[in-house]
């Protein structure tokens, strides 16, 4: 059975973080690492964006199996900064590699803030030498590595659980993520930003990747807050086999466990998108195949029509129904159902291609389960098996005003 506790980074057995503050930042932290006392197993997702910051360029290269230690600067995303990039990161490696007394290729390296700024490397090595010396293990190490990788970040994004194996062992599985503005990740294991580093004292085998970026895929990757994704975007998964017990691959209790950390981390960020005052969820059913359901789920998560109208609570449905039929997955309208969600409220506003209703007072009915923090927009396309679920956030007057100020 899986249990949710609370802790963070450093609850599974093993490993231990910091959060420091470096100087990138004018006042706030800025430099976390997470360090592993065995080479943990890692398995990491990259960004599909063809322009990829420096840390994802040299992280992709070297793909190390194990990794010792993860180090994350906020503050600057080290993206767009050409060959000095390069060179910086792999500096980053070698210095943490020194303080930690690993090997420079178990070292990874994540960035986040703003593109196109060379990083100030004084600054960056005496976060890594504080950062080093300041690991510890508990309540206190967590937040601040939770928060020192912080950016438009509202709110810690950090969560645990355990579950009993089918062996018998006891395992511990913990998330810290950051995310808030330019998400929306198609993160790949074999080639603003969330950032994620996920711990585990299970032990885990080479194969393993193959199953990470299908969670990713059914979490992280069906996240939007405003559909342009991140040059930066990565999420790491270490597991460094601390509890014992034999590999966890295939334990279908590992695998539920895992998935309900990284759900729970996908909505969480959807809820603080920049801005946001309310989590929407996409639900499309029904569909003939998963590339149709997720690309429905995404066209409609990420329409600014559908958004704006769930910020204001507008029941207009023919914005939903316009980015269905701009997804280019296959339906027939007159199989289409379409039902919107909010609080105790579930209203049924479309029935074979046609409304269910048009009288005003019922229209109202929409409006006031649209004026919930939390709407679901439920789509049933009626031709098949397959479905998908996403999360995004209503698009605010706020929105527009962080990311017209960010670099000034």
């Amino acid at each position: 059975m899986i249990e949710e506790i609370e802790g963070g980074i450093t609850t599974p057995q093993g490993f231990k973080a910091a959060g420091v503050h470096s100087g990138v930042k004018y006042r706030a932290l800025d430099f976390g690492m997470v360090f592993s006392e065995v080479p943990a197993s890692a398995f990491v997702g990259y960004t599909s964006n063809a322009v990829k910051s420096a840390p994802v360029q040299v992280m992709m290269k070297e793909n190390s199996p194990k990794l010792s230690a993860v180090i994350i600067n906020s503050g600057n995303a080290n993206a767009l900064t050409g060959r000095r990039g390069i060179e910086d990161v792999m500096a980053m490696k070698h210095t943490a590699a020194a303080e930690l007394e690993v090997d420079p290729a178990e070292v990874g390296i994540m960035s986040t803030g703003l593109i196109g700024r060379f990083l100030d490397m004084h600054k960056i090595r005496y976060g890594i030498s504080r950062a080093a010396r300041e690991l510890g293990v508990g309540k206190e190490a967590d937040g601040l590595f939770a928060e020192a990788i912080m950016t438009t970040d509202t709110i810690k994004k950090e969560f645990s659980v355990r579950v009993r194996l089918e062996d018998g062992t006891l395992v511990y599985i913990s998330a810290a993520s950051k995310g808030s503005g330019m998400i929306s990740p198609c993160m790949k294991v074999l080639q603003g930003t969330t950032l994620t580093v996920v711990t585990t004292d299970a032990s885990l085998s080479p194969g393993f990747k193959s199953k990470w970026q299908e969670i990713l895929d059914d979490s992280m990757n069906m996240v939007s807050v405003d559909g342009d994704q991140s040059t930066n975007d990565t999420a790491i998964l270490m597991a460094n086999g601390k509890a014992g017990g034999s590999f966890a691959d295939e334990d279908p209790e590992f695998i539920a466990a895992l998935k309900a950390v990284m759900l729970k981390t996908a909505k969480t960020i959807a809820m603080d998108g920049e801005g946001a005052t309310k989590l929407i969820e996409v639900q499309v059913t029904g569909a003939e195949t998963k590339e149709d359901a997720r690309k429905a789920v995404h066209k409609i998560m990420n329409s600014p029509l559908v958004k704006s109208a769930i910020f204001g609570s507008d029941p207009n449905y023919g914005r939903i129904m316009m980015a269905l039929g701009n997804s280019g997955c296959k339906f027939n309208l007159e199989d289409v159902h379409l039902t919107i969600k909010g609080g105790d409220m579930e209203v049924p506003i479309l029935d074979s291609g046609a409304p269910v209703f048009q009288e005003e007072r019922a229209v109202e009915v929409v409006r006031m389960a649209m004026d919930n923090k939390e709407v679901v927009i439920a789509v049933d396309l009626g031709l098949g098996k397959e479905s998908a679920t996403g999360w995004g956030c209503d698009l605010t007057y706020d929105y527009v005003r962080i990311n017209a100020e960010y670099a000034s």
